[in-house]
């Protein structure tokens, strides 16, 4: 069992920033890919930005591209998401998620609130 716990989110004005950050019990070089995910109400759950172990490889949203940075911690198996120029519309609730190289099981955080007011 992987356990995943997510701290930084809060209230912003639009074009402030935050940091959300995610540790996990498990080291990061059995990770496979980690990540940030989000759902705002009404809406399905997307993807912002994941980042593979070896920390070469990132994806992000269209949305996210330009103003969201993702790094690793590999000595607090943590994974961060920098969050700048936010914007109403980023306003949901971020979800951390671990996909561990060994198995097909992921892992979810129960999940942080952003609110990004105009």
């Amino acid at each position: 069992q992987v356990q995943v716990e997510e701290s930084g989110g809060g209230l912003v004005q639009a074009g402030g920033s935050l940091r959300l950050s995610c540790s996990t019990s498990t080291r990061i070089f059995s990770i496979s890919v980690m990540g940030w995910y989000r759902q705002a109400p009404g809406e399905q759950r997307e993807l912002v930005a994941v980042i593979d172990a070896s920390g070469r490889n990132r994806n992000y949203a269209d949305s996210a591209k330009g103003r969201f940075s993702i790094s690793r911690d590999i000595y607090k198996n943590a994974v961060n998401l920098q969050m700048n120029s936010l914007k109403p519309e980023d306003t949901a609730v971020y979800y951390c998620y671990i996909k561990p190289r060994v198995g097909d099981r992921e892992y979810w955080g129960q999940g942080t609130q952003v609110t990004v007011s105009s």
